[in-house]
């Protein structure tokens, strides 16, 4: 008995400490990001700068020729091909300084998409321990939900709006919102519940699964 107990105990220990182990190891990750995100931004903001540096450099060398113009004195073919050059100097480089800039907003939108897709894995694993559940839903034509404001949902204990996206706009879940046929609305609760609430968006049973369960 006293071996079977110190087995369990050790297989326990060895659980726990796996656990830790890998929760560490997944702070350490995001935490990487964090800080890679930080300094991506850190030369964004320097290739932002260095634009403002070469057109505002191009715009002193114009206002002073055209300055000198002004004062009616001659602005030799010489000068012209000065300033042409330098026109053409600074547009290079500031296409290659957007081009940078592109990169590496790239790489920081795909940073933060590595970050939302941690959270929404941890998110989803807490509401799955608790049977809960998210559902993406568009709202189709012909649906009960279409031309109805949310008031008009029917009553659920464990299942709530949690925004309604429309187009490029992220709208409040109010009750005076009238949903229109495409909108996506983004639910959470009680698994049992949201599937009882699909059809009145879709018109149709849920076919697939939500995104706790897909996970």
């Amino acid at each position: 008995m006293s071996l079977e107990l110190f087995g369990r105990i050790h297989k326990e220990l060895s659980i726990t400490g796996h656990a830790c182990y890998e929760t560490v190891l997944a702070i350490s990750e995001l935490v990487n990001r964090k800080v890679q995100i930080v300094r991506l931004h850190w030369q964004a903001s320097a290739l932002l700068k260095r634009i403002d540096e070469v057109t505002g450099a191009l715009g002193q060398q114009i206002v002073a020729q055209v300055s000198e113009r002004l004062l009616d004195r001659p602005l030799l073919d010489s000068g012209v091909g000065m300033i042409e050059e330098t026109l053409t100097e600074a547009i290079a480089n500031v296409q290659q300084l957007r081009t940078s800039l592109v990169g590496v907003d790239t790489q920081i939108r795909d940073l933060k998409l590595e970050v939302i897709h941690q959270d929404l894995l941890a998110l989803q694993r807490d509401l799955t321990l608790r049977s809960g559940g998210i559902e993406r839903l568009i709202v189709t034509r012909g649906a009960a939900a279409a031309h109805e404001p949310l008031s008009a949902l029917p009553y659920s204990p464990s299942a709530h709006v949690a925004t309604v996206l429309r187009g490029p706009f992220l709208l409040a879940p109010t009750n005076d919102l009238l949903l229109r046929p495409g909108d996506i609305v983004i639910l959470i609760g009680a698994q049992a519940e949201l599937d009882k609430l699909t059809a009145w968006f879709t018109g149709q049973r849920s076919r697939t699964p939500s995104l706790t369960r897909s996970a």
